[in-house]
């Protein structure tokens, strides 16, 4: 019996989630895009994830998450989009040239008590080859007391959603995977790995909540300098 439900659920990714892509190797005129695989996938993903909320399973809901990634969002591209900068500058997401460690965050997520020291010392470890990066949604004040916190060479981009010339891809990273999450960039955007942060360690003492994070940030680190450009394959969707 386990074994039969294990190999329906299984399954069920490459019905829903569009699991006939077939690997290639990297050529630009045939790259798939973020914004157009959520597009085709989202759907499903929502009413699939919205009976796994009313039925209150975690578990489910964690596996449409994973099967979304793994299945559909991993191996495409991040589109470019232009936000501003903290200090009012605007500036394009292809203006970073090194692999990118992006976190989607809001005012209203609540950093556990060692989640942004660890971060500021994996960065202080890492800067010189990797740009980390935080695409946060909120009001300047909420920003401002983020910024405070984090290290200067985290480069923190506002989203004003009223002027945003790209707003398509904006509101796709806002609502397709839910906020606070970690995108993982290589130099040419391919999207390495996707994962939600940390979000149950919220009530630790500072050092247990500092050891996990830091954990947590410190395989994210590795994946990025795991990737090999040279063998870059993607899926075409």
């Amino acid at each position: 019996m386990n074994y039969l439900k294990r190999s329906v659920f299984i399954f069920i990714p490459l019905i829903l989630f569009g699991g006939d892509s077939l690997l290639h190797g990297q050529n630009d005129y045939d790259k798939t895009y973020f914004s157009e695989v959520i597009g085709k996938n989202i759907r499903s993903y929502r009413l699939a994830s919205r009976a796994a909320r009313f039925a209150k399973d975690d578990e489910r809901l964690q596996f449409l998450f994973d099967s979304l990634v793994d299945h559909v969002v991993i191996g495409s591209y991040l589109d470019n989009f232009r936000v501003r900068k903290f200090g009012g500058r605007r500036i394009d997401l292809n203006q970073f040239e090194k692999p990118m460690y992006l976190i989607t965050y809001a005012d209203w997520c609540t950093p556990g008590a060692g989640e942004i020291p660890a971060l500021n010392d994996l960065v202080q470890k890492n800067y010189g080859d990797i740009d980390f990066v935080v695409l946060f949604w909120g009001p300047r004040k909420s920003i401002r007391k983020i910024k405070q916190k984090l290290h200067p060479k985290i480069t923190v981009l506002f989203v004003n959603e009223k002027e945003n010339d790209h707003s398509f891809i904006i509101r796709r990273m806002k609502h397709s995977l839910g906020l606070p999450t970690t995108f993982l960039l290589s130099d040419q955007k391919r999207i390495i790995n996707v994962s939600r942060l940390l979000t149950i360690h919220y009530g630790l003492p500072y050092e247990e909540s500092y050891n996990k994070h830091f954990q947590y940030f410190t395989q994210k680190v590795a994946l990025v300098k795991a990737y090999e450009p040279e063998s870059d394959l993607f899926f075409i969707k």
